[in-house]
């Protein structure tokens, strides 16, 4: 038989030539595939790379303000963006950072400073990423309590956020965060519940539940460095835009806030006078009640410097439009310390609100408040106290109700009436914000595990709104910018 060569040749090319094909597609799928993989993991790489350049830039303008505290213009005096080449320790120069600068200002100072931090490598300048940082240094509205004196949380106490007191402390409150005392051992006396005395306690003691978050010693926080210069906020008040207010012809003046944005400002004329109790004092005659105001003036705050300095005693109330910064104190008398009473609800219309009220003595309570109290904002008693003073039903104002006739004494009274019988008790005292206070803090007393004046339960949460955004020129606990906030963009 004769084969047919030609067809089985021609066959097998065919053979040859499919599995070629198939060899070939399968060969460009995987060198295609490969190099797909070899370009995402490039591009995976750059944009990491990137992320990190863009990161060093954010590290790198903290180091600056550590060095250049409130340039916001990298010492060129004209505004961003600045670009800064990224440099390997070991490549060298691999890619770049582009720096925009911006702040939040308040009556002339910064407030906070925010970076937007642009990276990118020079083998792919296009695969950008962009990282935002804001920093700032810690205000006093990272914690509930700052006090610089030996200080007694009762049973009754809840409190929400850091309590520190350069003093020893008695905590016999429920804390959820940290307890903190600048002392190793304290003279804890009856005073703060300690029956016996215990000339050495523990720098923090008492019932409370989670004495786990207690620590003592801790560093103490400079209560001199807190203070704010009241002289600085005179100036600013005067001119940068706020509000300033001489000292009155009267007592004082009763300050309203209004939740449109004004503030009514009414002269106290004239106060009642009555006995009042605090450990510092003792038995003293005091003038916190009002008796009768008058119009004074109404004021729009400039939301770039809503700052309101009064040389004169304040009484505070009303709902709180925006974030705005108040201080009661007479900077041209060393003799005069003015004070600042929390005459009635003190609260926020949104969260965009904030307060801080400065007095140069002390922040007190005042005695006709609603039985169930609400105040929102950072107090500060620079060189007094925060608290509620002891009363007695027979040492507050009275009236005559009734006048008689008696053959001894001739016309006089024979009815009294009590105005403010019902307000030596009350029922509760919430407090959203911080209290600084140079001396004992106190708004509740007891004698013998009895209350006999004040608020039967206190409610303590500090603000975290205002630990990201604070009032203008609330008192720093550092001179250090700090991250406050970071995200990628």
């Amino acid at each position: 038989m004769i084969r047919n060569s030609f067809g089985e040749r021609g066959a097998l090319l065919v053979v040859i030539l499919v599995f070629g094909a198939a060899l070939f597609t399968m060969l460009v799928g995987y060198t295609n595939y490969a190099v797909n993989q070899f370009r995402l993991q490039q591009y995976q790489v750059d944009r990491e790379q990137a992320r990190e350049i863009a990161e060093a830039g954010i590290n790198y303008y903290k180091w600056y303000l550590a060095h250049n505290p409130d340039d916001v213009m990298h010492g060129t005096g004209v505004p961003g963006p600045y670009v800064i080449p990224y440099e390997d320790p070991e490549l060298g120069a691999i890619g770049e950072f582009s720096l925009d600068i911006t702040s939040t200002e308040y009556c002339g100072s910064i407030s906070s400073i925010e970076i937007t931090s642009v990276g990118s490598t020079y083998s792919n300048p296009s695969n950008q990423r962009t990282v935002y940082a804001r920093y700032a240094r810690p205000t006093v509205a990272e914690y509930a309590y700052i006090i610089n004196s030996n200080v007694w949380a009762g049973s009754d106490r809840t409190i929400i956020g850091p309590y520190h007191s350069n003093g020893g402390v008695r905590m016999d409150g429920t804390n959820n965060s940290t307890v903190t005392s600048g002392q190793s051992t304290w003279n804890c006396t009856s005073t703060f519940g300690c029956i016996p005395s215990q000339s050495n306690a523990d720098g923090v003691i008492g019932s409370g539940p989670n004495d786990d978050l207690w620590t003592f010693p801790s560093t103490p926080i400079n209560f001199t460095g807190l203070t704010v210069d009241l002289v600085a906020m005179k100036d600013r008040a005067e001119n940068q835009g706020g509000v300033y207010i001489p000292p009155s012809s009267g007592y004082g003046y009763r300050m309203i806030f209004e939740a449109d944005g004004d503030i009514e400002v009414r002269e106290v004329d004239d106060t009642y006078s009555y006995d009042a109790y605090n450990s510092a004092d003792g038995w003293h005659t005091e003038r916190n009640i009002i008796d009768d105001d008058s119009f004074y003036a109404s004021y729009t705050l400039d939301p770039n410097c809503p700052l309101i300095f009064v040389e004169d005693n304040v009484w505070l109330e009303g709902e709180v439009p925006m974030r705005v910064s108040l201080a009661a104190a007479d900077v041209a008398s060393a003799s005069v310390d003015p004070t600042l009473v929390l005459n009635d609800n003190l609260t926020y219309t949104s969260s965009s609100s904030g307060l801080l009220a400065i007095a140069e003595e002390d922040v007190l309570i005042g005695v006709d408040v609603p039985e169930d109290m609400t105040v929102e904002g950072i107090f500060v008693a620079q060189n007094g106290r925060f608290g509620r003073n002891h009363y007695e039903r027979s040492g507050l104002p009275q009236t005559c109700a009734r006048m008689g006739w008696s053959f001894w004494y001739g016309w006089s009274c024979i009815e009294w009436f009590e105005p403010f019988r019902y307000d030596v008790f009350k029922d509760s005292l919430t407090i959203n914000g911080t209290i600084v206070s140079n001396g004992r803090v106190g708004t509740q007393w007891v004698n013998g595990g009895v209350q006999t004046s004040g608020f039967s339960n206190r409610y303590n949460t500090y603000d975290r709104e205002l630990v990201a955004n604070p009032p203008p020129l609330a008192p720093n606990t550092s001179d250090d910018y700090q991250f406050i906030e970071w995200r990628e963009e």
